[in-house]
């Protein structure tokens, strides 16, 4: 069984806070232990500005972050290590990063590569690795079809996610459902 923890959530349902607390519980376990925030959002505007701030203000002393908005694969292989969980937050905003890029078209193959090295990285990771999602597909059915390619594609990046880890976590109103992964059948 695989020690990722995929936790996923509507906007303000507590994911972030959950995520911290597992990277807390992670230092308490040795002194030798700890932890890297993966951050993934880029700052395009004065409200996005402010809550990466926020973000970077309320997350507990003693988290290193280093920011990874496009290579995450990348970003998590330089960082593995023995006795180092490594929180991604969030893979949303990755996504975000590469399907709706402020500046110019989004790159659909470069896409699908850095999706796929992704997938394949967090088999050979020394590292543990929490990721912090959203569920966008709840709610009614987007009128765009760029809006609705994006929530399609982030349904399937969180289940591929999901298989790769050993639980999964549903944070609804700032409470924590927490159940194991069940392999699918392919």
């Amino acid at each position: 069984m695989s020690k990722h923890h995929l936790i996923v959530g509507g906007q303000r349902s507590g994911k972030s806070r959950q995520a911290e607390r597992l990277a807390q519980a992670w230092l308490r376990q040795s002194d030798a232990n700890n932890v890297t925030v993966v951050a993934t959002a880029l700052a395009f505007d004065d409200e996005m500005r402010e809550r990466i701030r926020r973000h970077q203000q309320e997350r507990p002393a003693g988290m290193a972050t280093v920011e990874s908005p496009l290579r995450l694969a990348e970003a998590l292989h330089a960082q593995a290590a023995p006795g180092r969980l490594l929180l991604v937050d969030c893979l949303t905003l990755w996504l975000t990063n590469w399907l709706m890029p402020a500046e110019g078209e989004a790159d659909l193959t470069a896409w699908r590569a850095e999706r796929e090295a992704l997938l394949a990285v967090l088999s050979d990771l020394p590292s543990p690795v929490v990721f912090v999602t959203n569920e966008v597909g709840w709610g009614i059915v987007p009128m765009s079809r760029e809006v609705r390619a994006f929530v399609d594609e982030l349904g399937w990046l969180n289940q591929a996610v999901a298989q790769r880890c050993g639980q999964v976590t549903l944070m609804v109103a700032g409470q924590a459902w927490t159940r194991p992964v069940t392999p699918h059948e392919e």
